[in-house]
């Protein structure tokens, strides 16, 4: 397959400021529902054209994505005239760093028709997807006719190639088109290069290579549901990428911190209560937040039958919470939270699990698996809005 990584076409990049609350498109429900909250917040901005259906005026009138998104497509017109300017035939060299890490990658569109194909892919997924937030984001990828946020790929092999020849186009480039920091102190650049020697060279080094999707799964399974020509894509290998945790939060059950320990001592799992107890950092042991108290429970080590890697997500959600809780890991009672997130309202405990090495994911995706959904939480991540890509 040839031409698979490709230029966007026509869109928009942001002239000073994404309009908007400095939250991303997917976060969690009840964050955007906050950040939307505020005053000012759920007109002209972003992130109300993302999640129309949640703005305080949606809700209370009981709206359907559906039905809230003729008005997301007549905000965002008004957006891209006010907030942004018109590019043609370009990609955009990035760089974001910041105290989650740091990479350098190109912006550029990628044919969904490169994504899991036989098991020859040029594009392959890491994690599982949920259905309905799949649903959901092709809805509104098809309604605006607009990307408005990037997937996270990264080159399997070989990623020093790919960040070497960026940072050369970005040497060769002059001032960036784009220079912010956003909330949490990261700073983003975008730089835009058109037709020529300098981006025919740095658009084949990005396609040379198998890539996984960091992040950013939903999204690009959204696209395909959608048949859309194009994914917006950051194509990076760093060189300062992480991998921060995702936890669990338990909601809404009644138990008490007793009352779990006891749940999870009748499956055979040791649980001891450690008030000094701190996040893991290593997989194997997973530390529970109860109010005051703090639990710490031992996994159960690999069976011989077990593949390995083995995951601890899959560990708390199969063994911790359907079978000693009786609960759906993806039901109403479950919530994923990624590390240094607010656990949201109503929570009871927290199910702090380790971060998941890099080489395990490596080895999931060389023999073809993927990792249980939101188990991985790779940071820095590129910007919602600071480069519009048109759809239609």
């Amino acid at each position: 397959m040839t031409g698979w990584v490709r230029p966007i076409r026509r869109g928009w990049v942001v002239r000073s400021e994404v309009p908007g609350p400095d939250v991303d498109e997917f976060a969690e429900k009840h964050r955007v529902r906050a950040a939307l909250a505020q005053p000012g917040a759920a007109r002209g901005t972003l992130l109300a054209v993302q999640h129309p259906h949640r703005t305080p005026a949606a809700l209370a009138d009981g709206l359907s994505l559906l039905e809230a998104l003729p008005q997301a497509r007549r905000a965002l017109v008004d957006l891209v005239r006010m907030a942004y300017r018109p590019v043609v035939d370009v990609v955009a060299p990035y760089e974001v760093d910041g105290p989650d890490g740091s990479a350098t990658g190109l912006l550029c569109m990628v044919d969904p028709a490169a994504v899991d194909l036989d098991g020859l892919s040029q594009v392959r997924h890491t994690e599982q997807v949920y259905p309905d937030v799949v649903t959901e984001r092709a809805a509104v990828l098809s309604g605006l006719g607009c990307a408005t946020s990037a997937a996270l790929l990264v080159p399997v092999t070989h990623g020093e190639t790919l960040t070497a020849a960026v940072k050369d186009a970005i040497a060769a480039a002059g001032a960036p088109a784009v220079s912010t920091v956003d909330s949490a102190g990261r700073r983003h650049r975008v730089w835009l290069l058109g037709p020529g020697p300098i981006r025919d060279a740095i658009m084949a080094v990005a396609a040379a290579r198998p890539l996984l999707v960091a992040d950013g799964n939903h999204r690009v399974a959204a696209a395909a549901e959608a048949k859309l020509d194009g994914i917006l894509a950051l194509i990076s290998a760093g060189p300062g990428l992480r991998i921060g945790a995702f936890h669990r939060v338990i909601v809404g059950t009644g138990r008490t911190a007793d009352e779990l320990a006891a749940a999870w001592r009748a499956c055979g799992l040791t649980v001891r209560e450690d008030p000094d107890a701190v996040a893991p950092t290593v997989p194997g042991t997973v530390v529970v937040r109860h109010g005051h108290r703090t639990l710490v429970v031992d996994l159960p080590p690999p069976t011989a039958t077990d593949p390995l890697p083995r995951i601890d997500h899959e560990v708390v959600e199969e063994l911790l919470i359907r079978k000693a809780l009786a609960l759906d890991p993806e039901g109403p009672n479950v919530r994923t939270l990624p590390a240094g997130r607010d656990p949201g309202p109503d929570v009871e405990a927290v199910l702090q699990i380790a971060p998941v090495p890099l080489a395990d994911v490596l080895t999931v995706h060389a023999a073809g698996g993927r990792m249980p959904r939101k188990s991985t939480y790779f940071t820095p991540k590129p910007r919602s809005g600071l480069l519009l890509a048109d759809l239609a």
